[in-house]
């Protein structure tokens, strides 16, 4: 049995402390980021990592450093890992979310949408291959909606526990109907088997989707949990 702890934040102010959690190159990350709302995002995504990490390490937050290096260009923002330690993180953030999943050892991939936005034909035809497509038939704008977020979220998930990301086709995934348990029914992509691919839906929320993926055989576990730093 994989266990997977997931926790949820909204956006943290800045402080001098939190800010010194991070390295040289998360500050440069954090601080090319044009809009105050998406350097608070990375910024309490990477202190309740850190947290969470440290925690589980037993050493301070302070002590735990990520290495992100990208497999395509060496730069600072693939995955973030941690050298020599058996954890895996996943982070992600949308809108007023930010989420960290961690586990030991299995590759992690966590993802959350803001559930809102217009679904229009475009995105659909981008996202979804056409099982996918055909399950939405006859569904209203709001049914459709949500069922697009629930694929979205679930492929998102699964690329990102590869640690390829979008460099996995989307059409290349069909993922098991909205209103169904999340599950990876084929993949065309070599990176990705049903057989060792674990998922569920998540709950971030009113007017957010969410899922996580783990690549394993095993079965998975998942708990879900706010946390509440001091303002």
């Amino acid at each position: 049995m994989i266990e997977c702890a997931v926790w949820w934040s909204t956006p943290i102010l800045e402080t001098g402390e939190r800010l010194a959690l991070l390295t040289e190159p998360e500050r440069e990350r954090h601080a090319a980021y044009r809009r105050d709302e998406d350097r608070r995002r990375f910024l309490t995504g990477r202190v309740l990592a850190k947290t969470l990490a440290g925690e589980r390490l037993g050493i301070a937050a302070t002590a735990v450093e990520f290495d992100a290096t990208c497999d395509d260009c060496g730069k600072q923002h693939g995955p973030p890992r941690i050298p020599g330690a058996d954890l895996a993180l996943s982070i992600s953030h949308s809108g007023d979310r930010v989420g960290v999943a961690i586990s030991t050892g299995t590759p992690l991939g966590l993802d959350v949408e803001t559930a809102s936005r217009t679904v229009d034909d475009g995105l659909l035809g981008y996202a979804l291959n056409d099982a996918e497509r055909a399950a939405l038939t006859g569904l209203s704008e709001r049914e459709r909606t949500e069922a697009f977020f629930r694929y979205w979220t679930r492929k998102e998930a699964v690329m990102k526990a590869t640690g390829r990301g979008l460099r996995i086709p989307l059409g290349s995934l069909t993922m098991s109907p909205p209103g169904e348990p999340a599950k990876l029914t084929d993949s065309a992509d070599p990176a990705l088997s049903p057989e060792r691919t674990r998922m569920a839906d998540l709950d971030p929320g009113d007017d957010y989707r969410a899922a996580i993926a783990a690549l394993t055989s095993d079965e998975m576990e998942v708990t879900q949990r706010w946390w509440s730093p001091i303002r």
